[in-house]
């Protein structure tokens, strides 16, 4: 492994457990073990003066020290009102994650013996700009370069779409410990195109072990004739956390388990048959099926009425009810793709094949370059031998794309150490994706008549393919305005116009202000540009066209972390020690 320096690696940094994989020189995606031997740890980090275990120690800790420990920060980053406090001190959402991604990255170097600070993140599909940004800010916080955040199915299609030779459209029903995503994805040989998505990020396994824990409670006071309740109690309710987990997984294999439920000084013996579970969590796995048929709804509209199979990915789709469910609903053939796996081996390829595209590229712009050069000589040579003086060779030189980028591969695969036929894979195919929410501006509407009112007006909407940019021209609410502030709103409708009371303050994910020319008249046009890139980041222009005054953004959301928050965090991990 030390011959192979360059690597990008791929994390999948899950809700209730992550995963850090490489690709070799076959072109082979690896998961790297944790130093505890286990290819996935747990996102769990017990807060212990200056250091901060992270993984399967700190989740067995969690019983006895409840209010030092953190569990799924995942579902709170990007949030501006959630904070973890210790030792009189308050931690986001990114420092947190921040300490799960270092532990990876350790083991990673512990593991292979090389340096890891190149990465790609992955995040629910369903991710807005701000939980995607803040994913990006605990890279870096980390001290990682997080070249890309990219969607979970995406790195799962990319896993399974390498494997397949075969043209065809699935549904990655994507089940982790804490979201869910639904994805839409067509796959042919040189080509991974996202249809739609759907799902969400308060979703998961993690939510049908609370069923569990909440159906143990009853149970015990039930059964102890007691009117205490035992999830007032820190130290009990993660005990039934760890132990909902755990009978969670037996009834994967088995009709009933049982459960030994102690509070204040009783112990009493529950009884959970699959059945019960089945009833409890009926709820969660309906909205699951919910969020699938809307998907799949999405992806008819974009002229997609054909699916071929749906693959599982994420740990909770090994629960027998999900399966069966699915050939109950839709009758299409089940795949279950390393659940545990798949998303950071996806990354591990993705990121991959970024960095051998930028060696790749480096190589053709040398050898165009070459190229210009000698062909400059030659024209200078004709000029002074044959031409005329008032005369000009305006010939260009013959291109040869491809040959050009045979030499590129073969010049990279040289360089890396990496096999050429590795490269071609990872490199030939495209990739398009679609924006996870749809994107406008605050508008007014039937100005200066009774129904006036405020709405959505959106350029961007949900699924629409990426990289896109879109142009609308709105008008000044009145005469001499001197500015216009552009409030910039995501949401999830796929309409054009979205009315009241559908949009909240929630949604603003921030503003632009545009100084206007004086004199303006009532209505004068202005012009606003959403540039959206391929990994979902938003620019923002806004034009006055009779003066050109032009204002270009790109966009940087209410994040949870004030820049100077960024910087202390920084700081501060230099002293934290990661166990």
């Amino acid at each position: 492994m030390s011959n192979q320096q360059h690597i990008i690696f791929g994390i999948d940094l899950g809700t209730t457990y992550s995963c850090i994989a490489y690709v070799d020189t076959a072109g082979k995606a690896n998961v790297i073990p944790s130093q505890e031997h286990q290819l996935t740890t747990p996102s769990v980090v017990l807060f212990e003066k200056e250091a901060r275990i992270v993984g399967e120690e700190a989740k067995n800790n969690a019983i006895l020290n409840p209010d030092n420990v953190v569990e799924m920060v995942k579902r709170h980053i990007g949030k501006t009102n959630w904070r973890f406090h210790y030792d009189n001190r308050d931690y986001s959402p990114e420092e947190i994650s921040s300490y799960i991604l270092r532990k990876l990255a350790t083991d990673a170097e512990e593991a292979l013996g090389i340096p890891v600070k190149d990465v790609v993140i992955t995040c629910p599909a369903y991710f807005g700009i701000a939980q995607r940004e803040a994913t990006a800010r605990a890279g870096e916080i980390a001290g990682l370069h997080v070249h890309e955040v990219i969607s979970e199915p995406t790195a799962s299609a990319i896993a399974y779409g390498l494997q397949q030779k075969q043209e065809q459209v699935i549904l990655v029903y994507d089940l982790g410990g804490g979201t869910f995503d639904i994805a839409i994805i067509a796959i042919k040989e040189d080509a991974t195109k996202v249809i739609a998505i759907g799902g969400d990020h308060h979703l998961g396994g993690r939510d049908w072990d609370e069923a569990i824990v909440t159906y143990l409670a009853q149970q015990w006071r039930e059964q102890a004739f007691s009117s205490d309740d035992p999830l007032e109690s820190s130290e009990t309710l993660q005990d039934l956390w760890l132990k909902a987990e755990k009978a969670k997984r037996a009834l994967s294999v088995r009709q009933k388990t049982y459960v030994a439920v102690s509070h204040n000084g009783k112990t009493i013996k529950a009884e959970l048959t699959l059945e019960k579970f089945h009833e409890i969590t009926e709820s969660l796995l309906n909205r699951t099926i919910i969020f699938t048929k809307m998907t799949m709804s999405a992806a008819q509209k974009r002229g997609y009425t054909h699916f071929d199979q749906i693959v599982l990915v994420g740990g909770s789709t090994r629960m027998p009810q999900i399966s069966a469910r699915l050939k109950q609903e839709f009758q299409l053939p089940l795949r279950l793709l390393e659940p545990d796996e798949v998303v950071a081996k996806g990354a591990a390829l993705y990121g991959q094949r970024l960095l051998l595209k930028q060696h790749m590229q480096t190589h053709i712009t040398k050898m165009q370059e070459m190229q210009k050069k000698i062909s400059s000589i030659n024209r200078d040579t004709i000029k002074k031998a044959q031409a005329p003086k008032n005369k000009t060779d305006t010939s260009e030189p013959v291109s040869v794309p491809t040959a050009m980028i045979e030499m590129a591969r073969a010049a990279t695969a040289q360089a890396l150490n990496i096999e050429e036929g590795a490269i071609k894979r990872l490199t030939e195919p495209t990739i398009t994706n679609v924006a996870s929410h749809s994107f406008g501006v605050l508008a007014a509407i039937d100005h200066g008549t009774p129904n006036a009112r405020m709405v959505i007006s959106n350029l961007v909407r949900v699924n629409d393919p990426l990289p896109t940019t879109k142009t609308k021209i709105y008008g000044t609410m009145e005469a001499r305005q001197d500015v216009v502030t552009l409030e910039i709103m995501e949401n999830t409708e796929e309409t054009w116009i979205v009315e009241q009371p559908e949009h909240s303050n929630e949604m603003e994910i921030g503003t632009v202000t545009l100084t206007l020319p004086p004199g303006l008249p009532e209505s004068a046009p202005i012009e606003v540009t959403f540039e959206m890139n391929t990994q979902g980041r938003l620019q923002v222009t806004g034009k006055e066209p009779q003066s050109h005054t032009t204002i270009q953004v790109d966009f940087e959301t209410k994040g949870s972390m004030t820049n100077e928050e960024i910087e202390q965090a920084k700081a501060r991990s230099q002293q934290i020690q990661i166990l």
